[in-house]
């Protein structure tokens, strides 16, 4: 037991660096950026796994040494509590009174009546009836085995949630993805649909359960100052045969209610708006595109966003990034213009407005590297090799004509959600494991161990003298109380004479 108290220890001053310092399966970019900001320690510790804690052999270890230390601890003590189990309890001790409780007295009854009425009142316990040398008799009784049972409980179900945990972090697999309120789909067949994904240490992504989503409206309520007071999304799902005879099944899908689909749960995180933009280039082709943008306002949802677009019928690659083009800045669900700036002064789609920034040039698309679908790249913009040609306020249905005839065209939004797909086939394992840990820690906190002897010796005149006496073989607190309520019960008969 103190092995294990000791690497319980360990494992949460070994959780402290996750805390503290960015983990690479939560955020990347930052674990970079802080490698990068420090140096060679910041080296030295990514060598030492600081930044993949959870992950590291040095977490792992002190994880397996307790799952060992447990069972180490828990198959002695199963096997002694199975032996305790089948043993009968204690001979009564030949000195009652140098019990801690103990009292004596004088009842007009023969031993034999003395125990069988002791018999009666102490139903429940755990009896055996001797006959001593002198004529005596006397009955050894003991209560609270269930205590070391709550006991083992607790620390098997410790045991097997830390299993359980085990199981899930190799099996589970996390995603969120953002999908368009105006029917858009998204579906679970690989991690390519998804804008960020964490798999569990055996999951690689080609084996995940097949099912999709259709998103076709988005509805929110909100209070006077802004805050949302709730919001829900109705889809249409399918998932097994649905598949394959193209069903598709409603659900109204709400904060705090996930659906629940062939072992993965779909949750709502959140929501925002996707601009709608159209670009007409000046051999009169149309591009037009509805991304989502980034609310920088969690209250008004002011976002902001990068929409890009690409020069079409334009095949040289050098003339191509110099004329890709990019519609940035800010969209306002409810526009509020002063001095020409825009912000939002409320969350609802009423009066949508963008402030805009139109971007000419290499958008880096083509680079090979990965980017931001919110941003630029700034480093192109401060090259030179991507220019501002234009910055105009537009509502819906007005549209900016750059130097070259390009037209833009704001056409309005759509609403967005944000959706998690989470998949842990533990999580009702480790569910019982916890309510067992939380019943086996009452059981073990609340049943008391405790002992009481009955001595009935002949004495004169018929009458028998009564020795009981008392022991908890744990914690004291309260048993006094209850040894002095059976004692005068088993000591209480008419015409009794009580001895000090």
């Amino acid at each position: 037991m103190r092995t294990a108290l000791t690497l319980l220890f360990l494992l949460a001053l070994a959780a402290m660096p996750g805390a503290l310092l960015p983990q690479r399966s939560l955020n990347l970019p930052r674990a970079l950026d802080y490698i990068e900001a420090h140096g060679w320690w910041g080296t030295l510790l990514d060598r030492l796994q600081f930044f993949d804690v959870y992950a590291s052999v040095w977490f792992s270890a002190i994880y397996l040494l307790l799952f060992i230390s447990l069972v180490g601890c828990l198959a002695p003590r199963t096997v002694e509590y199975a032996k305790a189990l089948r043993t009968k309890p204690v001979l009564t001790p030949r000195n009652l009174t140098r019990m801690p409780h103990h009292q004596t007295a004088e009842l007009d009854a023969t031993p034999e009546q003395v125990m069988a009425d002791t018999r009666v009142r102490l139903k429940g316990w755990r009896l055996v009836e001797r006959e001593e040398a002198d004529g005596a008799r006397s009955l050894s009784a003991e209560r609270g085995y269930l205590r070391e049972a709550g006991n083992l409980v607790f620390h098997f179900a410790m045991l097997a949630l830390i299993v359980a945990l085990a199981i899930g972090k190799m099996t589970n697999y996390e995603g969120q993805v953002i999908v368009l309120a105006d029917g858009s789909q998204f579906c679970n067949s690989g991690t390519l649909g998804y804008d960020s994904f964490r798999p569990g240490l055996r999951v690689d992504g080609t084996d995940l359960n097949p099912f999709c989503v259709r998103v076709n409206t988005f509805d929110a309520t909100y209070l006077p100052n802004g805050q949302a007071e709730q919001f829900a999304a109705k889809i249409d799902y399918q998932a097994g045969d649905d598949l394959d005879t193209d069903t598709w099944r409603p659900y109204d899908l709400r904060v705090n209610d996930p659906l629940r689909v062939v072992g993965d749960r779909v949750y709502l995180l959140g929501h925002g708006y996707a601009p709608t933009f159209t670009v007409t280039f000046p051999d009169g082709k149309k591009r037009t595109q509805t991304i989502q943008w980034r609310p920088v306002d969690t209250l008004t949802l002011l976002s902001e966003g990068a929409t890009k677009f690409d020069p079409p019928g334009v095949t040289d690659p050098a003339e191509r990034r110099k004329r890709q083009i990019a519609v940035t800045g800010l969209f306002a669900p409810t526009a509020l213009v002063e001095d020409k700036v825009m912000t939002s002064s409320h969350p609802q789609l009423s009066d949508p407005g963008v402030a805009v920034d139109v971007m000419r040039g290499d958008l880096g698309i083509d680079s090979g590297r990965g980017q931001s679908i919110f941003q630029i790249d700034q480093s192109l913009v401060d090259s030179g090799r991507l220019t501002r040609v234009a910055r105009q306020n537009l509502k819906p249905g007005e549209s900016l004509t750059i130097d070259d005839g390009t037209k833009i065209s704001f056409d309005g939004a759509v609403p967005w959600v944000s959706l998690q797909v989470s998949h842990d086939p533990t999580q009702v394992w480790v569910l019982v494991a916890a309510v067992a840990m939380f019943l086996g820690l009452g059981v073990s906190l609340t049943v008391r161990r405790r002992r009481l002897w009955v001595r009935a010796t002949p004495g004169d005149g018929g009458r028998t003298v009564v020795r009981v006496g008392g022991l908890a073989r744990t914690d004291q607190a309260g048993y006094g109380e209850e040894f002095h309520r059976l004692a005068a019960q088993l000591l209480r008969s008419k015409g009794s004479v009580r001895c000090p």
